[in-house]
């Protein structure tokens, strides 16, 4: 039996070929997979956190008004209207002596949340509501989709346990706010939306 002197020199078979074609193309679409999965996650993560960032400083910005709410410049009382989904009171947010009327509501439509300021004028003061400036504190709003209000109130009673005060609300029973937002960009990228709230102590109110 004679032996070759050289090497067999023969290359993959086709099916050989095939198949480790095959296996590169499974491993790459698992490792593409994984790779977009992860982006996406990832890019869910930094919205979700950008989310939460933008949520409390604007909760942060209506509690440091609420907390400033007193009588108007008229004399009305501090708390003009007390809804679940609409908070109009009197304070001073700006550098001058008069006392703004400022309304803090969503716009169901845009999904919005929005402060509205009117500043009194005349002689005698007036706060007309043609004089309203707005500007939008945030988007992505859906507490009305979620039926989650805004704005829940107690009365000077509450330690932290007690339930909401049940609407239609007396104003003059008011003592604390509960401020919470619903903040949802893409529904179908988030299992649920991100809530954020705070609580603050009104200042300058009748104690019955």
């Amino acid at each position: 039996m004679r032996h070759s002197l050289f090497p067999d020199k023969r290359g993959f078979t086709l099916l050989e070929v095939m198949v480790a074609m095959g296996i590169f193309v499974i491993l790459s679409g698992g490792t593409a997979w994984l790779y977009i999965t992860s982006s996406r996650s990832n890019a869910i993560i930094w919205e979700q956190l950008e989310k939460q960032n933008e949520g409390r400083k604007v909760l942060q910005e209506v509690i440091d008004t609420v907390r400033r709410a007193e009588q108007s410049s008229i004399g009305a009382y501090p708390i003009e209207r007390a809804d679940l989904y609409e908070l109009i009171l009197y304070a001073n947010v700006d550098t001058d002596t008069l006392r703004e009327r400022v309304r803090f509501f969503v716009d169901v439509e845009s999904n919005t949340f929005v402060r509205g300021v009117i500043k009194p004028a005349g002689n005698p003061l007036v706060y007309s509501g043609a004089n309203e400036s707005t500007s939008t504190l945030a988007s992505d709003v859906v507490n009305d989709d979620e039926g989650v209000p805004v704005f829940l109130y107690y009365n000077e009673q509450y330690t932290g346990t007690q339930t909401a005060l049940t609407p239609p609300v007396s104003t003059t029973d008011i003592h604390v706010i509960r401020v919470q937002l619903e903040l949802e960009k893409d529904p179908t990228a988030t299992p649920v939306p991100l809530h954020v709230e705070l609580v603050v102590h009104v200042r300058n109110l009748k104690t019955n």
